[in-house]
């Protein structure tokens, strides 16, 4: 668009990754966030609202990649030639993802015709409505949420065609994340959450055959679009992704322990734009003082909006100056209920056993840990 002097605009649900956006900014699109939490018909669904808005501005085209026939057309004419001949015209399955479905449909066409015995198998997202419709040609007006990106639906596409799609597999956001981490550990693909639920969906298929087969699979997306998500051990952890220690106390609640070196700190006497600097570049709100390994405050944003707000000059001032130094300290062996009356005063609770600083837990900490106990 910006090659050819078009303005962009461009409708993204919200749970998109920062990634994405940052990168469809960066390239000069404009981009406009709504709702990842409704269905379509409602005027904040992505597609409605992209509509809404290229009827509402002349000279507009709205490229609705769910409904353009081009969409399918472009993988019949060169995604589907270009795998048939890098397999030597030997393809016994294709394993695919459906969100638009230009790529299934493109590919179901061309090799319904160069090579109808193909298997073509749909992978497909815990909440999305089509591994069932595949699997037992039941159309759900019910679909869940998933955390996976760009594929799973809950409508069939205009350009949709599922005829030759005999098999589906339903994957977790769990198993497509932690299979996405493995393929790059093993094979150093470094891929997107969707890869993570193909490449799931792919193996399933393969473990169930009684003779080798020839089977491709899409890497559909680099995963440096996914550094804040899939690939961010707190993000997993935040999310129960990723197995933790169990303690059975309070350290079940540290997402950042101290004593692992994650805990984000600063000196008593490094000066106040240090640690605003340090709390914008990790995003994070407080931060523990630490003379050596002995916790001596608490430094959080509204402590230092309060010390510089009349004298920006006073951000050259010591941390000491502004921290609090009357500490909500807890012993790791408390009840959970006790982290209730720190967090009404507007505190953070620190965990201590004995005297030894093991970390900070913070309301989101005790949303986290509440939610994944849900699971």
């Amino acid at each position: 668009a910006r090659q050819k002097g078009y303005r962009l605009l461009l409708v993204v649900p919200d749970k998109m990754s920062r990634e994405k956006i940052f990168n469809l900014k960066a390239m000069g699109a404009e981009v406009i966030l709504t709702r990842s939490d409704v269905a379509k018909g409602h005027p904040e669904y992505y597609q409605d609202l992209a509509q809404k808005i290229a009827d509402e501005h002349p000279n507009t085209w709205f490229v609705d990649q769910f409904g353009n026939p081009d969409n399918p057309a472009a993988h019949q004419e060169t995604t589907g030639p270009e795998i048939f001949e890098q397999m030597d015209g030997r393809v016994d399955a294709l394993v695919f993802g459906c969100g638009s479905s230009g790529t299934m449909t493109g590919l179901s066409r061309y090799f319904q015709n160069v090579s109808p015995n193909t298997e073509l198998i749909l992978a497909d997202p815990v909440g999305s409505i089509l591994a069932e419709y595949i699997n037992q040609g039941t159309l759900s007006d019910k679909s869940a949420s998933w955390l996976v990106e760009g594929i799973g639906e809950d409508f069939l596409p205009p350009i949709s065609d599922f005829s030759r799609v005999k098999k589906a597999y339903a994957i977790t956001d769990k198993e497509s994340f932690l299979t996405a981490r493995e393929l790059l550990q093993k094979e150093g693909v470094f891929g997107g959450s969707s890869t993570g639920t193909l490449l799931s969906a792919a193996l399933r298929y393969c473990r169930e055959q009684s003779r080798s087969k020839r089977v491709v699979v899409l890497v559909c997306d680099t995963g440096n679009k996914y550094l804040s998500k899939l690939y961010n051990d707190y993000w997993m952890l935040d999310n129960g992704f990723l197995d933790r220690p169990q303690y059975g106390d309070l350290r079940d609640l540290i997402l950042r322990p101290y004593y692992q070196r994650d805990t984000v700190v600063i000196d008593p006497d490094e000066p106040l734009v240090i640690a605003y600097q340090r709390m914008k570049l990790y995003e994070i709100s407080q931060l523990p003082v630490m003379d050596g390994d002995r916790i001596v405050g608490i430094l959080d944003e509204s402590d230092v909006l309060m010390h510089v707000h009349t004298d920006q000059t006073r951000f050259r001032d010591p941390v000491r100056t502004a921290m609090v130094s009357k500490l909500e300290i807890l012993d790791l062996k408390q009840p959970i209920e006790t982290l209730m009356p720190v967090f009404d005063r507007g505190h953070v609770a620190i965990v201590v056993d004995s005297d030894q600083f093991l970390g900070l837990i913070t309301r989101i900490d005790l949303l986290n840990y509440l939610r994944r106990r849900v699971h």
